[in-house]
């Protein structure tokens, strides 16, 4: 019996430090100078529920490159069948973003993610499995003051395999759209 994954996401903001605070990066500056907290926040509701927190924290290597660590958790609600289907997802990413020239970037990530999948078979069995992904890609960060930005992010999942009967993604290109505050 084929498993069918159910999956709603929208990711609505984000809340980074990436390098794009104005401060200069030099070789005196100091660690704690360097270091920048955020994470993303996203939410969706209506039939399909979505809540996703995943904090990070990064290092400022020079003004142009910034790598760093983000744990993640996404709790799914789908209210479109007779019974509320409910799962949990967790896991991690390695990032690292190389700014271009204003406003283009670069960004590689390495994602570990433990995925709650639901049959939909009578009994609504969920089980748990863990991906690894390798995604590639680049984006623009338009700013909208001193320290907020507009950014639109693509990622290709070079790890994708269309043949597997389940996945957390639907297609090997992951579009990532928010406004992204930095602290």
């Amino acid at each position: 019996m084929k498993k069918i994954l159910i999956t709603g996401i929208i990711v609505l903001a984000g809340f980074y430090g990436f390098a794009q605070n104005g401060n200069e990066i030099t070789e005196r500056s100091s660690f704690r100078d360097r270091v920048f907290f955020g994470g993303n926040l996203g939410l969706a509701f209506g039939d399909v529920t979505f809540v996703e927190v995943a904090p990070l924290v990064g290092y400022r290597v020079t003004d142009k490159l910034s790598t760093g660590v983000q744990i993640q958790y996404r709790y799914r609600n789908d209210k479109r069948f007779s019974q509320d289907l409910e799962a949990s997802d967790y896991g991690f990413n390695l990032f690292a973003r190389y700014n271009l020239a204003s406003p283009f970037f670069l960004q590689a990530e390495y994602e570990y993610l433990n995925f709650e999948f639901i049959t939909l078979t009578p009994d609504r069995n969920t089980f748990r499995e863990g991906f690894s992904s390798v995604l590639v890609g680049g984006g623009i960060a338009q700013p909208l003051g001193r320290n907020a930005f507009f950014i639109i992010t693509a990622l290709y999942n070079l790890s994708y395999d269309d043949s597997e009967q389940v996945s957390p993604y639907d297609s090997p290109l992951i579009l990532r759209v928010g406004i992204n505050l930095g602290f």
